[in-house]
């Protein structure tokens, strides 16, 4: 199991159009990404779970990549969310 943290730079937050990227790219991988914000969690791979997460500019989220080739999928996703959140 590989964890990511992440602080959201975007002032927005995930809305509607990176929620659709990151779902996109989380679909991508080999392996199960899960999100998380406070004590909400979310599979990366459904758009109204990451939606329901609510996240903010300034919120923590926290990935949990679990499965094959979940620590190469960690960095591709930590290299997409400094590029678009």
């Amino acid at each position: 199991m590989t964890t990511l943290r992440y602080t959201v730079t975007d002032p927005l937050g995930l809305h509607a159009r990176p929620a659709g990227m990151l779902v996109k790219k989380a679909k991508e991988f080999g392996c199960k990404v899960m999100l998380a914000k406070g004590e909400k969690t979310a599979d990366a791979a459904k758009m109204f779970a990451v939606m329901g997460l609510s996240v903010k500019g300034g919120d923590e989220i926290v990935f949990t990549l679990e499965g094959d080739n979940e620590a190469e999928a960690a960095q591709t996703l930590e290299a997409f969310l400094k590029e678009n959140l």
